[in-house]
């Protein structure tokens, strides 16, 4: 009598199929580099390449790893390029790739303390380690009456802030019977278009988000804010809620957040803080000046995922009072009753964040910190900070190019003098090349590049050759 057809994949087949899974990235790893960085796949091209019909039987698992090759890869940008240098970085590593396999294959959901005690106390306890690591103020360790949490991105951290806040400022009524009051909020011009989406979600209102301009170096001014939020007062609104940046997207702009902050406590507003890319920066102590002010905070994210050697999706989001979080989010079903959240001793994190289910992203991130430490960590920090400020100076004697802004960290914001037309020209010529990518934004309404150093792997010749290959460019630009 013959065996019953399972269709599943066997363990001696899960760890053969394994191993090749695993040989195909380290592969990808090595050759990365020679790889055209930006994706030259037209529209439709992936799609073109792929059946379209499902497979009636089920595939050799050697003819997916191919299609991987040949018909997914070419429609990659290389953000694991060492010639990555656009938006800001979203940096793997080896470990943290190793912490995402396990956690895959525990296939842990996390919304309860019951339904994994360790996912739960694990990212607790990462989440302590990561405050200690970067000196944030004690309000913001699970000690106290704070703690941190993984979210998917400093998006949906902002989002929670706002709720939080939301009903911190109307008592909790806002979640009975939706949002009548007129809630302003307030941010930078300059500041990650999340918070306009979060305010948008969360029932506030883009008219009823303030854009506060910016000063010379293109940091939110703390006059005009609170010049704003006494207009507000005295139009009848009320102002609830503020958000500062920590290295903006465009400049890296780092908000003045001691004055924001001292506002937002005088006038009793919410102060969240979005710590993005250049958080990581204050795992170095020289850069601690980036969290100056954080004691007045709320709440603070910034992401791992970025430039902490942690695959996507991490962001780590802290709170100075957990209570207002959860008020504000928390939802209990009969068939999420349990004994252990009837005893209140535990935290279940289903309700520091929107969705219910979870990911055991604590994982990822702990196999970082382990295998990096404090040092390794601080040592690629402060080597992609200084390959950066390298950079600028090259810049800056340079007759045919100049600095926008003075780069604090790891973004330098440059353009060549010969205008926007040219500096898009000089872009897109560039990109095209493959052999390196990065991308702009409009500062001052000028047409500004921006040359990002973070990618896990970039060494100094990446950035000597990406500015060898700016200047010969633009020379060939300039004679036609």
């Amino acid at each position: 009598m013959s065996e019953e057809k399972t269709y599943h994949m066997s363990p001696a087949e899960f760890r053969r199929f394994g191993y090749a899974a695993i040989d195909w990235i380290a592969d990808y790893y090595e050759r990365v580099e020679s790889l055209p960085v930006l994706s030259p796949v037209k529209p439709g091209d992936t799609r073109a390449a792929l059946p379209a019909h499902p497979p009636q039987q089920g595939e050799p698992f050697d003819a997916v790893l191919r299609d991987v090759s040949e018909r997914i890869l070419p429609g990659i940008t290389h953000w694991q390029s060492p010639n990555f240098f656009a938006y800001f970085p979203a940096n793997a590593s080896g470990p943290s790739i190793l912490g995402d396999l396990i956690s895959s294959g525990l296939g842990v959901q996390g919304m309860l303390w019951a339904t994994s005690p360790a996912c739960t106390e694990l990212e607790t306890h990462v989440l302590d380690w990561v405050a200690q690591m970067l000196d944030l103020p004690p309000r913001f360790r699970s000690t106290g009456t704070g703690g941190g949490v993984i979210e998917d991105s400093a998006s949906s951290a902002a989002l929670c802030a706002l709720l939080a806040a939301r009903e911190r400022a109307t008592g909790l009524a806002s979640n009975a019977r939706g949002c009548r009051e007129r809630l302003t909020a307030y941010t930078s011009s300059q500041a990650h278009s999340s918070i306009e989406k979060g305010a948008k979600i969360a029932g506030i209102g883009r008219e009823n988000l303030r854009l506060i301009d910016v000063d010379a170096n293109f940091a939110l001014r703390p006059d005009l804010l609170a010049q704003r939020i006494n207009e507000d007062r005295q139009a009848g609104c009320v102002p609830f809620f503020a958000a500062a940046t920590v290295g903006t997207t465009s400049s890296n702009a780092i908000d003045p957040v001691p004055e924001i902050g001292r506002i937002c406590r005088e006038q009793g507003l919410w102060l969240h803080v979005d710590g993005a890319m250049a958080g990581t920066a204050a795992l170095c102590p020289e850069f601690r000046h980036v969290q100056a002010g954080l004691e007045f905070a709320d709440s603070y994210c910034f992401n791992p995922h970025k430039w902490m050697f942690t695959n996507f999706d991490c962001d780590c989001f802290f709170v100075a009072d957990r209570a207002a979080l959860i008020q504000a989010l928390s939802i209990l079903p009969e068939y999420l009753r349990n004994q252990a959240t009837e005893t209140g001793a535990v935290i279940d994190y289903r309700d520091w964040q929107i969705p219910l289910g979870r990911r055991f992203r604590a994982l990822k991130l702990w196999f970082v910190i382990r295998h990096y430490g404090v040092e390794g960590l601080q040592h690629h920090v402060r080597r992609h900070v200084a390959l950066a400020q390298e950079f600028a100076g090259w810049v800056r004697l340079d007759p045919d190019f100049e600095l926008a802004v003075l780069p604090p960290l790891n973004l330098v914001c440059f353009r060549h003098r010969g205008g926007d037309g040219f500096n898009q020209a000089l872009m897109d010529r560039l990109n095209a090349s493959g052999a390196l990518f990065f991308t702009h934004t409009r500062l001052q309404d000028r047409l500004t590049l921006r040359f990002c150093v973070g990618q896990t792997h970039t060494e100094r010749r990446h950035v000597e050759q990406a500015w060898r290959r700016i200047r010969q460019t633009a020379a060939e630009l300039a004679r036609g």
